[in-house]
């Protein structure tokens, strides 16, 4: 697709590896393994895994492992993490991990890094393993860590990281990371699919505080969001409706799988709930073809987006690759990814 000046603008996919209800890890794998072949055959630039724990209806808790796979699944598009969350992790063992990755494929694999924890204090003490587990204030010591180690002058030598550098990313969903990015002259990817309010000052901070360096010359962010696309806007509203449950359970504490289109229809919303779902599903861009075509360039223009990362939730993996398919369609991506 073009954005603003007719520059091309690349689609890629972050997965959250969904399950659904009814289905097993091994079922969304399995769709997340054909999915991802599937929009390698459709342009789409860059795959990315996330990193969730303790979730019953998130498989990727291990970002490096899917990433293995889905990169020997494929053959051109890049693989990556949307993110690694450096505090749940000791730098060097991230540098093993990614310098592995990068030896197996040259030049197709991405570090996307997050500063938050993501998960609750529990989880993240049972990660590493201490009782006083590193949090986002130790966020800068841990990164120039983990980069040392790639160049090989870490405090330890990491092999094969020490000359098997992946492309690093930071992530954000605030101003924080925006800036760090910034000043390190690495590109940038911004969480606009949980995050949109902050998304504006967020690009802002970033572009502005920008120093060039040995990775970019100029800045470069990439947009998340959800996108949903089916044959009309009515059916695509419907589909969308399941992930939006999801969600709402998960901020009343209640974690679970992606619940069917009949229990999502079918669930008592009290007046609250509704407003929430609502409000969920006006965040996202889903419609038909042409609505999402409206809304996608509507974003890059608002955002001056270097690239586009699509993140699409429903039941069931057929809705959600036929998604990706109707998306690719609608904006040509097949000629314009770069």
């Amino acid at each position: 697709m073009t954005g603003p000046s007719g520059r091309a603008v690349p689609l890629s996919v972050l997965d959250l590896v969904p399950i659904s209800a009814g289905a097993t890890a091994t079922d969304a794998l399995v769709a997340s393994t054909a999915l991802a072949r599937r929009v390698e055959e459709l342009g789409f630039h860059r795959y990315w895994l996330a990193e969730h724990h303790g979730m019953p209806g998130v498989a990727s808790s291990s970002p490096a492992v899917l990433i293995a796979h889905f990169a020997a699944a494929t053959g051109r598009i890049r693989v990556g993490s949307g993110g690694v969350m450096l505090p749940n992790h000791q730098p060097l063992v991230v540098a093993e991990q990614f310098g592995t990755l990068e030896a197996l494929h040259p030049g197709r694999i991405d570090l996307g890094i997050g500063r938050a924890p993501g998960t609750d204090p529990r989880t993240a003490r049972a990660l590493r393993r201490g009782t006083d587990p590193m949090g986002a204030d130790d966020f800068p010591e841990q990164l120039t860590e983990l980069s040392g180690y790639f160049r090989g002058d870490g405090p330890v030598l990491a092999v094969p990281a020490a000359g098997n550098a992946p492309a690093m990313w930071l992530l954000g969903s605030s101003g924080y990371s925006a800036q760090v990015a910034g000043l390190l002259g690495l590109p940038f990817a911004f969480a606009h699919h949980f995050s949109g309010q902050h998304t504006l000052p967020a690009l802002e901070l970033y572009r502005e505080r920008f120093r060039p360096s040995a990775v970019l010359e100029r800045p470069y962010a990439m947009v998340a969001a959800s996108v949903l696309t089916a044959d009309t806007d009515e059916r695509a509203r419907r589909l969308a409706l399941p992930s939006a449950l999801q969600f709402l359970r998960l901020r009343q504490g209640d974690p679970g799988q992606v619940p069917t289109l009949r229990e999502a229809e079918e669930y008592p919303y009290t007046p609250l709930e509704r407003r929430f779902v609502d409000d969920r599903l006006a965040s996202q861009i889903i419609g038909s073809p042409r609505t999402v075509l409206d809304g996608v360039r509507e974003l890059v223009a608002r955002t001056a987006a270097d690239e586009l990362m699509v993140v699409t939730g429903t039941h069931g993996g057929a809705d959600r690759l036929r998604s990706y398919e109707l998306l690719a369609e609608a904006v040509s991506v097949a000629g314009a990814v770069v």
